[in-house]
């Protein structure tokens, strides 16, 4: 069953917060229409949808990824140990794109290596 085999993709676009508007078989594929609240969390729920697939391009599937807020790539909430450079890493996969989220964020950072638990930091389209 389909809805099985996708499952995962399906709980990770719900932990991200995702809106889900289908996601049943029919005709033989998978039906998922969802809207991510940022390009990250679209990103997230595609690359969900191709490790169940075990594809870069499944064909068992017909899925509407949309996304609600194109301004940013995320919003991300501080937590505890965390940097600005450990943040680029985790978005960008290069923590020296942290200055990037310095830019975008001046209007509540006055120094880069000084971020507070708890800020929610806009973290740019690059």
């Amino acid at each position: 069953m389909l809805t099985t085999k996708y499952n995962a993709a399906l709980e990770a676009a719900k932990a991200e917060g995702a809106a889900v508007a289908n996601f049943h078989e029919a005709e033989g594929k998978l039906v998922f229409n969802a809207e991510a609240p940022t390009q990250y969390v679209a990103n997230v729920i595609w690359t969900s949808l191709k490790e169940a697939a075990g594809t870069e391009a499944p064909t068992d599937i017909n899925a509407n990824i949309t996304v609600k807020d194109n301004s940013v790539y995320h919003r991300h909430t501080v937590v505890s140990g965390e940097s600005l450079s450990k943040i680029a890493k985790h978005y960008f996969l290069d923590a020296n794109k942290y200055p990037a989220i310095f830019e975008a964020n001046k209007d509540i950072l006055k120094n880069p290596d000084s971020i507070n638990v708890g800020q929610v930091l806009v973290i740019p389209n690059l």
